[in-house]
Formats: C-alpha cells, structure tokens, sequence
C-alpha cells in the first residue's frame, strides 16, 4: 500500500491511488526527429478534421456554436475560457492523428504546464501535457491514459516543438446496459509506444476510479481548454473497418 496519498481511491488491478505522485515515473525515451518535419499528409481515406486554414468541422462543445480559439500559420490554438471545442462529427473505433504544441514558455508546473487533452468519444482522455523535465502525478503525465494508466515510457520533446500522436481507438460494445467488449487503445508520441491495445477501465474521472456506463457507438472527437495556449495542427482521422470489406 503505497503510503502519503489516500484522499483518492486505489486504481484497480494496481497498488496506486488515482494520481498517485509517488507512482514510478514512465522512463524517459528521446524521440527521433519526426516533430522537426512539416504536417504529416493524410492518407487518401482520410477524414480531415483541421487542415490549418479553419474550424468549420468543429464546434464549442458547450453551446454547439462557433468555437472561438485562434487560428494562424497553420495551427489552431487554445484561447483561455474560450472553452473546449468538439468534431461535429461522430466516430467510433479509429485511426487518429494529431500534431500538437505545448506553449514555448514554459508557465507554471506539473499539471499547469501545457496542459490539454484529447477525449475519445467525449469521454476518454489520452493527456496532453508538456511532460519535458516537468515531473507531475505519472497517470496524468503527457501520453497518459487520464486517471488509470500512465505512459510505458515519456517520449516529450521539448516545449514550442512539434508533437505527434498516432492513436488506434477501438471503441467499448455495448449490448443494452451490458458491456460487450470494452474500449482499447495503442498511443504512439513521436513515433514511439506509449500504449499498446490497452483495455480501459472506463470514462475519464478525475480523482475517482471509473466503470463502463452504455453510450451509442459513435461520439465526438473533443480538445480541451485547460487554460494554456496549447496549438493543434494536421488532425485527421480514418474509420477503422473489418477484414475483407471493400
């Protein structure tokens, strides 16, 4: 039992609190050059969701209309108390790929440093965080599957520099109340393994372990305002498929 942090539950299937500061640190993994290099181009089946130029896919996640971060050079970023903002499409199970910046001043500490976050169907959060030498509780580090598991290894570049997630969502099956087949995911930042088919526990919580509730198949592609001037760039996403569909 790991001692000095009890006002937060025990995560199941482990010996840690949720947020648990004392939880081994993930390794730290310099990555290649990958977010030197311009915008990964879509492949031809790709659906794109931001290709620099404006946010007509998007909408304020809370009030359904415009949604009011910046856009410049390309990227878009987040406007403090503008609020989050949500695709206007819905997707299930699929391949996603996102370019991301922590602000290159660096501002505050642990979870107040380039702070965002990118839910899956509006409700499971892979961290966005500027994790370069800022130490923070390890399941909400950058790459963390928020709340429940934190990344194999920590694979930050440095603030101001281009990022790259790579994420396979296979999306929780529900049958009526019962849960089916529970939701997966395989990260990669920067072209390295953060997860690999990794079963989630449920929806994102905050300071609270979580459980499957039934939702529909499909949900929305959803970024965070956290307050920080986090930029997004090159965010496409393809449908995931059977074998043996034309």
């Amino acid at each position: 039992m790991v001692q000095g942090y009890t006002d937060t539950p025990i995560i199941p299937g482990s010996d840690w609190h949720v947020h648990d500061p004392n939880r081994p640190q993930p390794r730290v993994v310099t990555p290649g050059n990958l977010p030197e290099i311009a915008p990964v181009t879509p492949p031809s089946d790709a659906i794109v969701l931001f290709d620099g130029s404006n946010l007509e896919r998007w909408e304020n996640a809370q009030t359904g209309g415009e949604p009011a971060w910046k856009i410049e050079n390309g990227y878009m970023e987040v406007v403090r108390k503008s609020g989050n903002i949500r695709t206007k499409a819905e997707f299930g199970s699929m391949q996603l790929h996102l370019e991301w910046a922590a602000p290159a001043e660096i501002n505050g500490e642990g979870q107040g440093r380039g702070n965002s976050g990118v839910f899956l169907m509006e409700l499971y959060e892979i961290q966005v965080l500027d994790g370069f030498e800022n130490p923070t509780y390890p399941d909400g580090t950058v790459g963390g599957i928020y709340g429940q598991y934190p990344p194999l290894v920590n694979a930050s570049s440095r603030p101001g520099q281009w990022q790259i997630y790579d994420i396979i969502w296979e999306a929780p099956q529900f049958d009526g109340e019962k849960l089916v087949r529970p939701a997966y995911v395989t990260v990669l930042l920067n072209g390295v393994l953060l997860h690999h088919h990794k079963e989630l526990q449920g929806p994102t919580e905050h300071k609270k372990t979580t459980s499957y509730r039934p939702h529909g198949p499909k949900g929305k592609l959803f970024l965070q305002d956290h307050g920080d001037p986090v930029r997004f760039r090159n965010i496409w996403a393809r449908e995931l498929t059977d074998y043996d569909q034309a």
